[in-house]
């Protein structure tokens, strides 16, 4: 009896071994990554070329977010209707999730998951009878293919301004890098960055070019492998010439007097484990992705000398990018914070299900009342600078983070550029920060 009660566990864990590691079928990654390879969405009320403003947009409220609905209701913005593009990421992303999906499986616990080495954890089509459907997408967004396995925006501009008046009130410049030390696949060396002996995942270094007061302010984020430890974030003060540590509150405070909070980067910049996640269900629904070099752009300011130009604003206050708009497959996630003294109750991020980038988000006060409307533009990258072509990187190429109860904005005119020279491992580090503030 012993012995067969042995065997029968022996058996039923090799069984279960063999469930965790099934390879993911062909269909799972057509599916995942090329929506449109079968035919676009489409609906009968929008079409291509069509100019979406207060007159027509009851007719096409149902594929808008109940922000962007509301905007373009009180005449704050219009919106452009474009085809739906194939934003196809990188063949080495899509040949990774072929290889490892099938060993990936959350833990126990939110933010535990096991058998992620690189690309898409979960590319199965999510289930409102999954519980935990919420929760795989959130890992699909953290380990996903955002900037890829690093990038620059180099500029970087940032413009605080008042709605009513339209008046900017000041601008910020920056450069940004983001580095990726594991899920690599694409940039050399992958799956990872060896030795990394803290073991992280993502680095983020952010430092002020302008204005005077506020120049060589810098922050470094540096997040685990691990998710369910703790960042570690890094501020210098360029006044002050010294560093000091962020504490947990501080990442959602006012961003140097802006309206975003550090969490709210890249449309969700925390840890799976600082979230409830909770999968709404999947639509289609416009989302501000486009070919940059078709729209008409800022020729009044920042200008490069290679003749770059960012995307120009409009609407009320200037607090809307002049991009356009195309009828994507979306998944609809609502994060609510685990932490009780969190400043909001909850945020919709509205993913675009083929790049998993989070081109739209609302956030929600504590009282549950509509706070912040947030919009990253998506660029493709055959359709922007030339180093972009062919890395499969949606570019974030603009963004508004909109205050609804304080009518103020904060507004970002992105030159991103997908080149690995241009964030070595030495930028992630706090003797940087020094070096670089001296």
């Amino acid at each position: 009896m012993f012995k067969k009660t042995l065997s029968s566990l022996a058996l039923c864990a090799s069984v279960a071994v063999a469930a965790q590691a099934a390879p993911i079928s062909e269909d799972v990654i057509q599916q995942s990554f090329y929506p449109y390879a079968k035919g676009k969405p489409t609906a009968a009320s929008i079409q291509p070329g069509m100019v979406i403003s207060s007159a027509n947009v009851d007719a096409v409220k149902d594929y808008l977010d109940p922000a962007m609905y509301q905007f373009i209701k009180n005449g704050d913005t219009e919106i452009t209707v474009s085809d739906t593009m194939d934003f196809a990421l990188h063949d080495s992303y899509v040949e990774a999730t072929r290889k490892y999906a099938g060993d990936t499986r959350l833990g126990e616990k939110i933010g535990e998951i096991e058998g992620s080495e690189a690309g898409r954890p979960f590319p199965q089509e999510p289930s409102l009878d999954d519980p935990r459907a919420g929760e795989k997408l959130a890992w699909n967004y953290k380990n996903g293919y955002n900037w890829g396995d690093s990038a620059a925006i180099m500029p970087f501009y940032w413009k605080y301004r008042d709605m009513n008046s339209g008046k900017v009130e000041r601008t910020v410049k920056f450069n940004f890098h983001f580095l990726n030390y594991t899920h690599r696949t694409q940039q050399e060396p992958y799956p990872a960055i060896t030795p990394n002996p803290s073991n992280l995942f993502r680095g983020i270094y952010v430092q002020v070019l302008e204005p005077f007061d506020i120049k060589n302010t810098q922050l470094l984020i540096q997040r685990f492998d691990d998710d369910l430890k703790r960042d570690n974030a890094y501020l210098y003060l360029g006044f002050q010439r010294r560093v000091r540590r962020l504490s947990t509150g501080q990442v959602t405070d006012a961003f140097l007097g802006s309206d975003l909070m550090i969490e709210d980067f890249e449309g969700y910049n925390g840890r799976i484990s600082d979230m409830n996640w909770t999968y709404k269900g999947t639509k289609t629904m416009l989302l501000p992705m486009y070919n940059h070099n078709n729209l008409e752009l800022d020729t009044e300011t920042h200008a490069d000398d290679d003749g770059y130009q960012v995307v120009a604003f409009g609407g009320k206050g200037g607090c809307f990018p002049n991009i356009q708009w195309q009828l994507r497959k979306v998944y609809l996630l609502e994060s609510d914070p685990v932490d009780p003294n969190h400043p909001i109750s909850k945020r919709e991020h509205y993913i675009d299900a083929q790049t998993f980038t989070i081109p739209r988000n609302i956030t929600y006060d504590r009282k549950g009342d509509m706070w912040k409307s947030w919009l990253i533009g998506q660029a493709h990258p055959d359709y922007h600078l030339p180093q972009n072509k062919g890395t499969g990187v949606s570019i974030d190429d603009s963004f508004s983070m909109v205050d609804i109860q304080a009518n103020h904005c904060t507004t970002g005119q992105f030159k991103g550029i997908v080149d690995a020279t241009l964030t070595p491992e030495s930028k992630m580090t706090v003797q940087n920060l020094r070096a670089s503030g001296a």
